[in-house]
């Protein structure tokens, strides 16, 4: 190779294999954090669900499984059990309609139904307003504990629900309480052995 004047067949190839090297470095580094990245989702998850469902001594999250909802989609439920007796069911769920997008929350249950907590797991809401339904801001989504749908309708109180909404936020309230909707109805439906009932959720824009 001619150093001082070389072809264009020789700077693709210096470049080619300068691309190689660099891509080798990035996929040892890749499979090298892979695992400690995993693990550290895993944790996260685990610690998650266990704020959500009573007391349990499985392990929810290698036990989770699929359920189909009456939209045609699916939620990932995990089992809380205390021995062989199931203590609890936490349902992954979500909503669409925020005002910031979707919406990503747990929603535990006790078997009867009975809401025990719930928590967000993603969410794109305006700060001072929509993400008060993190509990990390305001304890507005507290309303939720302890409540049978059966019994507390699952709509904020401007839809003729029992669910207070966050002030100046309508549409992230009625969001959240649609995800917590789909859970019960799913989870509910997986009891009983039925179809779930379809969550037709809020229209209004307004916020």
């Amino acid at each position: 190779m001619d150093k001082k004047n070389p072809t264009l067949f020789q700077m693709f190839i210096v470049l080619a294999a300068i691309a190689l090297v660099c891509a080798a470095g990035v996929s040892l580094v890749y499979n090298a954090t892979k695992p400690v990245i995993d693990q550290s989702r895993l944790n996260k998850k685990i610690q998650t669900v266990s704020k959500i469902v009573p007391e349990f001594d499985n392990s929810p999250v290698e036990e989770t499984f699929f359920v189909k909802t009456a939209n045609g989609d699916s939620l990932q439920f995990y089992p809380a059990k205390k021995g062989n007796e199931l203590v609890g069911m936490g349902v992954s769920s979500y909503s669409t309609k925020g005002y910031g997008g979707r919406i990503d929350i747990l929603v535990g249950f006790k078997p009867d139904g009975t809401i025990f907590n719930t928590e967000v797991v993603q969410l794109n809401e305006t700060p001072g307003l929509g993400d008060k339904s993190d509990k990390n801001k305001s304890p507005w989504a507290n309303q939720f504990n302890d409540k049978n749908p059966k019994d507390f309708k699952l709509l904020v109180k401007k839809d003729g629900g029992d669910v207070d909404a966050i002030s100046a936020a309508t549409i992230t309230s009625r969001a959240y309480t649609e995800a917590v909707d789909l859970a019960y109805k799913t989870f509910i439906a997986h009891q009983n052995g039925s179809k779930p009932e379809a969550t037709s959720g809020a229209t209004s824009v307004n916020n």
